[in-house]
């Protein structure tokens, strides 16, 4: 009975001790996985250590962008005032240039519109006379003549003169083009449609203008044509000596 007993103890211990052996061996594994999950833990740790230290430095180093670039808006918005300034003002300029030319160009007109008034047609009896020889003033001398035929048709002269057996027919330009000789020329040969009341008249010629280009003062004369300008403030007669005088 007490060897039976004794044996059960022993084997009843012997169970213990070996479930007490596995567990310590699992405690040991435990503390082995605890220990190298730790390590990985502290690995990680370190990493992100490390990179919250370079989000840091970047933060650093974005905040020293934001502020060159404040600096840099802060100086583009001075650069852009100054230029809306500028603008402004050379805008202003450029409006008080533009009426300044246009009514320089309303004066230039006005004047060209009154230069057969102001100039050409005061000077017609000095230039008959230089010319033809006229021996004494226009029987007549018109300005701005305009006729017009019963079918409709119609012709303005800027001035007309009379002296003895010559009519004078002047156009004047405010810029004389080698275009223009062939239709002045047409209106010399209808002159005589126009103005039946000089049929009996020699027509004759003169194209006036502030400035003529010498090239065109002897092309323009081959046609037989008086060319005058203004030279010295005063209508002159710009032919050369070997003009000669044609009519129509």
């Amino acid at each position: 009975m007490n060897d039976v007993y004794l044996t059960e103890r022993v084997t009843n211990l012997e169970e213990l001790m070996a479930e007490f052996l596995r567990a310590q061996a699992r405690t040991q594994v435990q503390i082995e996985l605890n220990a190298r999950e730790a390590r990985q833990f502290k690995r990680e740790m370190l990493l992100f250590k490390q990179e919250m230290t370079a989000f840091k430095d970047e933060m650093a180093e974005f905040k020293d962008e934001m502020a060159v670039f404040k600096d840099e808006m802060a100086e583009f918005k001075d650069e852009m005032r100054v230029f809306k300034e500028e603008t402004r003002a050379n805008n202003e300029r450029n409006d008080r240039e533009r009426r300044e030319f246009r009514q320089q160009l309303a004066d230039i007109s006005h004047k060209m519109g009154t230069l057969a008034e102001d100039m050409v047609a005061p000077s017609v009896p000095r230039i008959l006379q230089e010319i033809v020889q006229c021996p004494e003033a226009p029987a007549m001398l018109g300005v701005r003549i305009r006729k017009r035929l019963p079918g409709g048709r119609s012709q303005e002269y800027d001035v007309v003169a009379v002296c003895g057996e010559y009519l004078l027919i002047n156009e004047t330009k405010s810029r004389l083009r080698p275009e223009d000789i062939p239709a002045f020329l047409e209106l010399l040969r209808e002159a005589r449609t126009f103005l039946p009341e000089y049929a009996d008249k020699r027509v004759i010629g003169a194209l006036a203008t502030f400035y003529v280009d010498p090239s065109l003062i002897l092309h323009d004369e081959r046609q037989g044509l008086i060319m005058l300008g203004v030279v010295d403030g005063l209508m002159q007669v710009l032919n050369t000596p070997e003009f000669s005088l044609q009519s129509y």
